[in-house]
């Protein structure tokens, strides 16, 4: 059988093709490369029998030569590099409703998703989007090693979204106690193939995919947003216990449900503080006047209790519109109170963090992108912000306003940490008001370089195109700061 594979475009005609000839009758992976004639957006990928004749094709994949890193079955380069440029410090896998699926069969299975392409089960999830598998755990380790991000798994914990299509709205029961020892057993697998001695079995297929090396798994997150009911608690503690038994170096991430408040929030506390889970995980997506009037929502949260990870969040107006610079400026003002929080508040991550364009029915998502364009929003560029500019060490800081009216104190906030890496101090200041802000800035006798980076967004707050704006100022001139009105400002004190 001779195969003509080519590239096509309605507008231009054939832009490459080459030959596969097939000679075997038995299974088979063959590969070829094509080369474009022209840059086109109505690229299609055609296979066409050369003859008559029977053939059967199990799998077909396209993608760039060029990957992120130069991995192979790797990344697309450019959004890769988008995300790695965050910096950030985790990176939560496959997802959240993705991992816990439509009715128990389609609970996301890891190992589906390893060794050859050909071999790997693909699944359609709870969003209708189809998995290839293609990108699968390895692929996802090996991102997070790339970019210096701790890797975050994310399994079910015995039972499926309690919004899943199987069977109806309610809570879908869970995986029969008579399998939930195998269930239990692929977690741990799961760590043994993350981690394991290349001697052991899951070490082994981890070796013979490229990486002999420790992932140096930490974390594992058990369960996302789920309905806290009996069926969920039990299946929830019989994996808890196991993996502490067998893997207490492990740190275990629960869930309190897919609320800020309500019966799932308060039983998924109550869960976590019986078994003593190290950190639990909160998401809530609300409009920008929530996050601005909730900045003391973990001021009093119990120290004793389990640590927060915030999983999942996003400022949104109404109609779930895209992210512009209000909703980026309520999530900037926000997240300089979980810094004044990070004594609770141990992890925090944006999501969703992409969509693709023309295919989603989610908003806001903080990367869009396309076949040839990566779009990062304004949400974005503050996530980058904070992530480049973490710092390890918290300072505490005072802020004096001439106004004493509670609008406009909600509005402002300054938070001071310190990289102790570097030595810089770094202060973010967020101002959102109309109006332009004069700023006065006390040290306190820190020692601080002749030199200071300021970087700054600003702009209208329907603006979905702001972007920062970086200058290297006189440390002494930033001392009087002006903050523009609509602003999220950095500034990078440079260490003697």
């Amino acid at each position: 059988m001779n195969l003509e594979v080519r590239l096509v475009s309605d507008k231009q005609g054939i832009l490459a093709k080459s030959n596969l000839n097939i000679t075997s009758s038995n299974w088979k992976t063959e590969a070829l490369t094509l080369v474009s004639s022209a840059d086109v957006t109505d690229a299609k990928l055609e296979i066409v029998m050369g003859n008559p004749g029977r053939i059967a094709i199990d799998m077909v994949s396209l993608f760039p030569k060029s990957t992120f890193k130069g991995r192979k079955n790797g990344l697309r380069a450019d959004l890769a590099q988008t995300i790695g440029d965050i910096h950030p410090r985790f990176v939560r896998f496959p997802g959240g409703c993705l991992a816990h699926g439509d009715g128990i069969a389609n609970i996301y299975k890891w190992k589906n998703s390893i060794g050859p392409l050909a071999a790997r089960k693909p699944d359609r999830n709870l969003w209708g989007y189809h998995q290839t598998m293609g990108l699968g755990y390895y692929e996802y380790f090996q991102f997070c090693e790339d970019i210096g991000a701790a890797p975050v798994p994310v399994v079910a914990a015995g039972v499926p979204c309690q919004n899943s299509g199987t069977g109806g709205g309610g809570q879908q029961g869970g995986i029969p106690m008579s399998e939930m020892g195998q269930y239990i057993q692929d977690i741990v697998d799961l760590i043994e193939y993350a981690n394991g001695d290349v001697k052991t079995e899951w070490g082994k297929k981890r070796a013979e995919a490229g990486h002999p090396k420790p992932f140096n798994l930490k974390y594992i997150g058990i369960g996302n947003e789920d309905q806290i009911t009996e069926v969920f608690a039990e299946r929830f503690t019989m994996i808890y216990k196991a993996l502490k038994k067998s893997h207490p170096e492990i740190i275990i991430i629960g869930t309190a449900g897919p609320f800020y408040e309500g019966t799932d929030y308060e039983a998924g506390w109550q869960i976590a503080s019986s078994l003593s889970v190290p950190i639990i995980d909160e998401h809530y997506y609300q409009s920008p006047g929530w996050f601005i009037n909730n900045q003391n929502f973990y001021d009093s949260y119990d120290r004793s209790k389990s640590k927060v990870y915030l999983g999942e969040y996003a400022a949104s107006l109404p109609g779930g519109n895209r992210t512009n610079l209000e909703t980026s400026l309520a999530e900037a003002l926000y997240l300089i109170s979980l810094e004044r929080n990070g004594d609770v508040v141990s992890m925090a991550s944006y999501a969703p963090l992409i969509a693709k364009e023309g295919h989603t029915q989610w908003n806001p998502d903080l990367i869009y992108f396309n076949n040839s364009e990566v779009k990062p929003t304004t949400g974005y560029f503050v996530q980058q912000l904070y992530g480049q500019n973490a710092g390890d060490e918290y300072i505490p800081s005072t802020m004096v306003l001439s106004s004493n009216q509670e609008n406009v104190n909600k509005r402002m906030a300054c938070s001071m940490v310190k990289d102790a890496k570097t030595g810089d101090l770094i202060i973010k200041l967020v101002n959102l008001l109309p109006v332009t802000v004069n700023t006065s800035l006390d040290f306190n006798q820190q020692q601080l370089g002749k030199n200071t980076i300021k970087t700054v967004i600003s702009g209208n707050p329907a603006d979905k195109k702001a972007v920062p704006v970086m200058t290297t100022i006189n440390t002494d001139a930033s001392r009087q700061l002006e903050l523009p009105a609509y602003s999220f400002t950095v500034l990078r004190f440079k260490a003697q």
